[in-house]
């Protein structure tokens, strides 16, 4: 007897996130997880393919069917996110235009990005129509971006910085900076602080890893809080976060360097 096989979806939730609310995942990687960083603290675990190449790994037609199917008038934000670095797929742009059409652009679009290819013109300009930009800086060194992002051979932090404050320059919605800290970077905050201000953000997002490290790829890590952990099939482990009190300190040290507005997942 053949048993049916439900395919796994390119549109999760919505999931509540700290950051942007009820928010309606877009997956344009899938299986395997795939990225231009390696984080040593990412929901994913270890990444199956480590590439800067650009190319379409979901259709646009198969990303919009499982929209149509999604609840996504329940959502506050559409977000593009899921198993890597949403920057790598080729066709964003269109399916972010298309959503944006059935959606009538009553649901703001964010995009949740490593910032490793927004150097690269034609992905600023694959970009530019979202309303939040979310971009991942925890390093402000090159020793500290191996350390944590374990990037691939061709990213440099350099480029990374470059090409978000093209986006900062270009970009008429908001850019928002998010940063994990860990023990490897919680003590450089004057340096990271230094960065910012290069940049210019709108804000900043203080996070660390409240969600453990799975040992094992799972696509339903794209969009695991709280309960939805325990579905996972392979072991995870915790990693060292922030006490409260060192995440209250660097919020006011951040906010005393740079005057912008912060939010943590402390305050949530």
């Amino acid at each position: 007897m053949i048993k049916n096989i439900v395919a796994i979806s390119s549109v999760y939730g919505p999931i509540q996130s700290w950051r942007m609310g009820s928010s309606l995942g877009i997956d344009l990687i899938m299986d395997p997880s795939t990225c231009s960083f390696n984080c040593t603290y990412c929901q994913l675990g270890f990444i199956q393919r480590i590439t800067s190449e650009r190319k379409v790994y979901v259709s646009t037609s198969t990303v919009l069917e499982d929209f149509k199917k999604s609840n996504w008038k329940e959502a506050d934000v559409i977000t593009f996110s899921g198993s890597g670095e949403p920057t790598l797929a080729l066709n964003i742009k269109e399916v972010i235009s298309e959503i944006q059409s059935i959606t009538n652009h009553s649901k703001p679009v964010v995009i949740l990005t490593n910032g490793t290819l927004l150097n690269n013109p034609a992905v600023l300009n694959d970009v530019i129509n979202a309303d939040v930009i979310s971009v991942k800086l925890d390093a402000p060194d090159e020793e500290t971006l191996q350390a944590i992002n374990r990037p691939a051979s061709t990213v440099h932090l350099k480029d990374i910085v470059s090409g978000v404050k093209k986006l900062k320059q270009e970009f008429k919605g908001k850019v928002q900076l998010q940063i994990m800290f860990m023990p490897q970077n919680k003590n450089k905050i004057d340096e990271l602080a230094k960065l910012i201000n290069e940049i210019k953000p709108d804000e900043v997002a203080l996070n660390t890893p409240t969600r453990p490290y799975p040992n094992g790829w799972d696509i339903i890590t794209r969009g695991a809080h709280g309960e939805d952990i325990k579905k996972i099939k392979h072991d995870t482990k915790p990693l060292k976060m922030l006490t409260k009190d060192e995440a209250v300190n660097i919020e006011l040290r951040l906010k005393e360097l740079t005057g912008l507005s912060i939010i943590s997942v402390y305050r949530k």
